[in-house]
Parts: structure tokens; C-alpha cells; sequence
């Protein structure tokens, strides 16, 4: 395990002065663990906090390392004293993201390290099966030997500090078993190389470590991943923003110093720091976070304002209605943390063969070794015959089963314009059997087309176009394209203005025109109705319409998720009317006007009822869905928080992708789970011969090889046209059935 450098656990008075109220009596309160780094720690800290008096509910996120405690009471529980017992560090900042940099470095240079001592051990290795005798075989064995010996102590300490943290605290976790085969390995070959034995298996504890380590490795990457998108929804919030005070002058203050009541001025391209209502002036906001609309709303005295969101034109003064931590943007964060604690109890195929193998292995290797001193009373040849069981029995070709296939199902998902970030997104999107696509953004471009736009003369046309082009409304940007794409004369507007929220105004030939809403570019007029008008002096000289354009492939995707028995439906934040005409053309149920945390909701009672949810999206509002759902696809124009949060995402603009990725993960778990078939077939093969003592370890490292050579073979053979909905074989549904079904 790696952990973040040491820091002095938080006081008590500083958890109580950071907690936060949740309801008459009941607080809560977050701390980080850098600690943590397995399942075992999850449940053991859960076990030791949620059983404290005082504790209602205690919960662990796995993937950002962090502790959520609810509370009842005067006096705060003591369960930092508690976690601090248990070897456990508790801190108010989030230590673990503060040294994740350092961390991967060194996970690398570790990586690296044990990488390059195996590669020339195994070198060396070769020339001694090749016969290699007397003083030439001795002084390969001693040059392993000092090349295995920095390994061992730089990257082994990876596992070396977990294990001796967990043993001296009472407790034991996964590295425990890896600490004592590596070290075992180590001694015994030391002991035959300095004895001038024939055989030394130094090569089989540095290629343990390096196996070990890419796995360690990768799972460290994943969990950055999520606390990643974690932070990119932080910060949208601006650090902190201009108070006016009661004698009127204005002072700036940090975002959590700012109170309900407090009087804030925001200015055109500041983000609103807290939620809050409008008390002065009008303009238009980027709700992209809120609805994942992509067209501006507008805001007058009183409407409300969400923490996150844009201000695009107009200076605009609001009385804040929620402090930083309550507002939000910040209960976006919290769902979804609170949806990757839910997806970190989802434990993958390899874990769960991983927690079975680590102790039958070695409790064989326990009871071979005194079966073998208790028939023969020699040390020695228990010792030998035990190490031969750990090293053909070495967990390389289960540790390659999983990877190798995913890596070839990552390379084939690419081909398509698919990037999946993580083996165990993999695997969950093999499961999927309900599929949820967001609207704007997703199964349509998000950019606004001006339609029958033919029908409209040139000439208001190349006037419409002339404000247009002056303004950076989505509405606006259409007519200016199609303009340009119609190559109508170009003409000069002056004194050209834009009001916040209803359009422009300026003079075209001397003449006064307007170009935006029916209602104030033509007040009075029958000029109600949907889309833009262009007036002069109050009258209609013409409207422009618009649609949001299908995005390229979403009918054949979504035809062939039907095909394959899935149910679609659509969750949109936008309002009802588009959602309704768009999910009549597609022949889709739909939800319109959901919240975040509606969507995560809606994707909750899903899985709540038994389904495995693929979400896909694009907007910042999709973030805590993506976050919640079983698995997540993000497109290929989402926002850079949206991609951050999604498990997969497309390259291409193309959404029949989506249909694509879930017949070659189908494809891929089928291999994976032949790939552990293979590996359990050989332990089970090979183990009672090592028993025996039939086995040098010259042979077994051989048998070691050649199983890890057999599961990437059989990785290779994904490939052509993925099946889905394959039998699967009595002995790979034995294996599931004995590794487990899955969080």
C-alpha cells in the first residue's frame, strides 16, 4: 500500500468545528483516509466507526479515499480516536488527492524497477536451464541475487509497508500473504545460492512484484479518475466574489464566508458562487450545469440563481440564499461521491478470484511444508517443496487473464472510436440491460439549426444576419451560418446594441431594426409564438425558426439496442415540448425537466428494481447520473467534467457506438472468464504434483510461464465481430458461481 506523507490525525475540536448540521441533532462530518486501499479496510472501518455510540451511519468511498459519519448528539463520537488506533490517519483535507502526484510517481518508479530486475533475471535464468553448471550457473545465481536484492527493498516496500502497518495493528489485508511468498522466495533462493544449490528462483519473486505492481498500478489510476471528476465539478465554483455592504462600498470575500442574506455583484463572465436570488438587474445564464440546455436562460428581479452557473451579459446583483456548503454545486458533489461509494461496492472478476486465491494458496503451501517436515524432518526439502508450490501456483497467469483480455478489448473498442478507462467499466458494461440517453447534447448535437430558412428573402436575411453576427447566442450563430452558407450580401449595422435576455437593436440604412424575442421586438403586435422575429419600428418583417439536429447514428443505435432486447428511455433536463417530439420520433419514453439529482434518482429506483443502468450524456448537469449509474458513456463533444465522470468515451460524433462497445464487452467476459477457467484448470493440475514433491522448481517456474502463455493466447483470439448472448460453458458458469456474481 501506499499511503500519502504522514500527517497528525485531525483534533476533535476540528471535526466538531467541520461538521455540518443534517437535522434536529444529527451532523455529519467527512474525513479523509489516505490509508485506505482495499475492500477489507472499507468494512473494517465501517465495522469500528458505525459501531461507536453516537454513530447513526458510517460509509466509506473507496475510490476517494473518504469517511462520511452521521451523528447524534452533544459531544462528538470518538472516532478519530478510534481510527487512529486502528492505524488509520484521519485528516479534514483530502490528503490523499494532495499527494496523489507523489504517489503514481512512485508506484512507477517502482513499476519500473521491479520490470527491469525481472527482465534481466529471467536473462540470466535462461542460461542456467540451458545447463549452465559448477561456477558458471553459481555466478548467475549471485549476480540475481544482488540484482533481485534492490528490487525487493524499493519496489517491494510497496507491499512490505502495508503488510507490516496491517500486523502491527492486529489485522491482516491482501499485501500480508504477498510480503511473506516474496520474502520466502527471496530467502530460500539466497540460502541455495550461497549453499551452491542448483536451483534459485529469483526470477519468480521479481516477476511476481512487477505483476503485482501493474495491477496496483492501474487501480490507483482508476481511483484518480473518479476523485477527478470530483474536483473538475469544484471548480466551476469561482474562489469567491464581491459583497456590497450596508454603507454601500463592496468588499471581496472567500466563497465560504459568504452568507444567506449577504448582497452579491456579478458581473458578465463570473460563474455565481452560491445559490441566491435576483434582486437588481437582468441578464442571461448558462444553465448547461442545471438543465443541460445548451441555450441561455434569462433572469430578471427575482428569479433564482444555482451556485456553478454562467453569467453571459449583463451585470446583475443577488441576495445569497445558502451558504457555499448547502448550495448547488456543492450537493453535486456530494451526489456524486455518494453514486462512486455506491459503484466502489462493485468488486471485479479479478478481485474476487484474487481474495480467493491469496489464502487456499498459501494455506496449501502452509500445510505442504509441515506435512513434508512432519514425514521427512528435513527443513530443507520442506522448505524446497513449499516454494514449489507458491511459484507454480504463482498468480501471473491469473493476474494476466483479466488484463490481457481488456486490453485487447480496449484496442478493439478504439478501432470503433470507443476509449474505456478501466478494466472494471469493462466488465460492467458486459452486464448492462438498460440503457438511458440524455437529449441535448447527446441524441442531439446541441447546436440550434435555422429551418425553411430558403423562404426567407435575402434581403432581411443579410439584415438579420449583419446583428447576428455580433452576438454569441446559439440562436444568433445559426442565422449567421446559414447566412454565410447562402452567401447573401453582406451589410452594416451601427449603434448596435444587445438587451439581456430579449435580443438586438440597431440601424441598418438609417432604419431602427430588432432581432429576438416576439414579445419585446414587437411588443403589442400579434408576435407571440416560438423562435425570433426580426422587426423595424414594431413590425414583423419576418421569423426564424429552429430545431436541434439528430445526432449522427442515434436511430440506428438506438434500433439496435432494441434489437438486442434493451430498453431505452430518455432522462432530459430540457423542457417538455422538444422532449416530446424528439422521443415521438424515436418511439422512446422520456422524462423532461429532470434535475441532477432526478436523473440520479430516476437511474437509483432503476437499479433498485434489479437493472444494470448504462447512462450516456454530455452536460455538466449529466455528471452525478454518469457518476451513479452502473456504467457510463460520455459523447464524443461532452464537457471535460462529463468525460472525467464517465467509465467510457467516444472519439467519434457517431453515437451508434454505443451499440457497438456492448457486443465486444460481451465478447471479452466470455474470454475472461475461460482465461480463469484455464488458470484454476492448471493450479488444479499442478499443485498435487508439487505437493509430491515431483516438482523442482526449475519445472515449476516452466509451468508458470507456459500458463501465463496460454491465457494471452487465448486473450488474442478476440477479435472479428463480437457475439453477444452466447451459451455459456458448464465449467466457466461453475467458476461464477464460485468467484461470486458481482457487487
Amino acid at each position: 500500500m501506499l499511503t500519502a506523507p504522514y500527517a497528525p490525525s485531525t483534533s476533535n475540536d476540528e471535526v466538531l468545528i467541520a461538521s455540518r448540521a443534517l437535522g434536529p441533532g444529527l451532523r455529519q462530518t467527512e474525513l479523509s483516509i489516505p490509508g485506505i486501499h482495499c475492500g477489507a479496510c472499507v468494512t473494517r472501518i465501517e465495522r469500528l466507526v458505525g459501531g461507536l455510540p453516537g454513530v447513526e451511519r458510517a460509509r466509506v468511498n473507496l475510490s476517494t479515499r473518504r469517511l462520511t459519519v452521521d451523528w447524534r448528539g452533544e459531544a462528538l463520537p470518538p472516532f478519530v480516536a478510534a481510527l487512529d488506533e486502528a492505524g488509520y490517519d484521519a485528516n479534514l483535507r483530502d490528503a490523499a488527492a494532495d499527494a496523489n502526484d507523489g504517489v503514481l510517481s512512485e508506484l512507477v518508479r517502482a513499476l519500473a524497477v521491479a520490470g527491469f530486475a525481472a527482465c534481466n533475471i529471467m536473462a540470466l535464468s535462461v542460461a542456467v536451464w540451458s545447463g549452465a553448471e559448477d561456477a558458471t550457473r553459481d555466478a548467475f545465481h549471485w549476480l540475481s541475487m544482488a540484482i533481485a536484492l534492490p528490487c525487493l527493498a524499493y519496489s517491494g516496500r510497496v507491499f512490505f509497508r502495508s503488510a507490516w502497518q496491517a500486523l502491527r495493528h492486529g489485522r491482516t489485508n491482501m499485501d500480508v500473504p504477498i510480503s511473506i511468498g516474496v520474502l520466502l522466495a527471496y530467502g530460500m533462493s539466497s540460502y541455495e545460492t550461497i549453499h551452491r544449490g542448483p536451483h534459485a528462483y529469483f526470477d519468480a519473486a521479481t516477476s511476481l512484484l512487477f505483476f503485482l505492481l501493474i495491477g496496483r498500478t492501474l487501480d490507483h489510476l482508476m481511483r484518480e479518475r473518479a476523485r477527478t471528476a470530483v474536483r473538475g465539478v469544484a471548480r466551476l465554483a469561482p474562489r469567491g466574489a464581491s459583497v456590497r455592504q450596508p454603507d454601500g462600498s463592496r468588499r471581496y470575500l472567500p466563497v465560504e464566508e459568504i452568507r444567506p442574506g449577504m448582497t452579491i455583484l456579478l458581473v458578465a463572465g463570473d460563474r455565481v458562487p452560491v445559490d441566491g436570488r435576483v434582486v437588481e438587474g437582468r441578464s442571461e445564464i448558462d444553465s448547461a450545469l442545471v438543465s443541460g440546455e445548451s441555450l441561455p436562460r434569462a433572469v430578471a428581479v427575482g428569479d433564482r440563481l444555482q451556485a456553478g452557473t454562467l453569467n453571459l451579459t449583463g451585470p446583475i446583483t443577488f441576495e445569497a440564499t445558502a451558504a457555499a456548503s448547502e448550495s448547488f454545486l456543492a450537493e453535486m458533489m456530494r451526489m456524486m461521491e455518494a453514486a462512486e461509494a455506491g459503484r466502489s461496492v462493485y468488486r471485479r472478476i479479478a478481485d474476487r478470484a484474487a481474495r480467493l486465491y491469496a489464502p487456499v494458496i498459501h494455506t496449501i503451501a502452509l500445510v505442504t511444508f509441515a506435512g513434508w517436515m512432519i514425514a521427512t524432518g528435513d527443513l530443507h526439502r520442506a522448505l524446497t517443496v513449499a516454494i514449489a508450490v507458491l511459484i507454480i501456483t504463482c498468480p501471473c497467469a491469473l493476474g494476466l487473464a483479466v488484463p490481457m483480455v481488456q486490453v485487447v478489448a480496449a484496442r478493439r473498442l478504439f478501432e470503433h472510436g470507443i476509449m474505456i478507462k478501466d478494466g472494471g467499466a469493462l466488465e460492467r458494461l458486459a452486464e448492462v440491460d438498460h440503457v438511458v440517453f440524455d437529449k441535448t447534447g447527446t441524441l442531439t448535437s446541441g447546436r440550434p439549426r435555422l429551418i425553411d430558412g430558403d423562404g426567407i428573402d435575402p434581403h432581411l436575411l443579410s439584415t438579420a444576419a449583419a446583428m447576428a453576427r455580433q452576438s454569441h447566442h446559439p440562436y444568433s450563430q445559426a442565422i449567421a451560418a446559414f447566412a454565410a452558407r447562402r452567401a447573401v450580401p453582406a451589410v452594416t449595422a451601427v449603434d448596435l446594441g444587445e438587451q439581456s435576455g430579449c435580443g438586438l437593436e440597431g440601424i441598418i440604412d438609417g432604419k431602427p431594426y430588432r432581432l429576438g424575442r416576439p414579445d419585446w421586438a414587437a411588443p403589442g403586435r400579434e408576435s407571440d409564438g416560438p423562435g425570433v422575429v426580426l422587426s423595424q419600428d414594431g413590425q414583423v418583417l419576418c421569423r426564424f425558426f429552429f430545431e436541434d439536429v439528430l445526432r449522427s447514428g442515434a436511430r440506428q443505435a438506438i434500433a439496435a439496442l432494441r434489437a438486442k432486447a434493451l430498453p431505452v428511455e430518455i432522462l432530459s433536463g430540457d423542457h417538455e415540448e422538444p422532449v416530446r417530439c424528439l422521443a415521438a420520433s424515436l418511439g422512446l419514453p422520456y422524462r423532461a425537466g429532470v434535475t441532477p439529482a432526478g436523473k440520479v434518482a430516476r437511474i437509483n429506483a432503476l437499479e433498485a428494481g434489479g437493472r444494470r443502468v448504462l447512462m450516456v450524456g454530455d452536460g455538466l448537469n449529466d455528471t452525478p447520473a454518469l457518476a451513479a449509474a452502473h456504467v457510463s458513456m460520455a459523447t464524443a463533444s461532452a464537457a471535460d467534467i462529463g468525460r472525467n465522470a464517465a467509465d467510457i468515451v467516444c472519439l467519434r460524433d457517431d453515437l451508434d457506438v454505443v451499440s457497438q462497445a456492448i457486443p465486444i464487452s460481451r465478447r471479452a467476459r466470455d474470454l475472461v472468464n475461460q482465461n480463469l477457467l484455464l488458470a484454476v484448470a492448471y493450479n488444479a493440475l499442478a499443485v498435487p504434483i508439487a505437493i509430491a514433491g515431483e516438482v523442482t522448481p526449475l519445472v515449476a517456474a516452466i509451468a508458470m510461464s507456459s500458463s501465463s502463455i496460454l491465457v494471452i493466447a487465448n486473450a488474442l483470439r478476440l477479435g472479428g465481430h463480437a457475439r453477444s448472448g452466447a451459451p455459456v460453458p458448464a465449467g466457466v458458469a461453475a467458476l461464477r458461481a464460485a468467484v461470486g456474481a458481482g457487487g
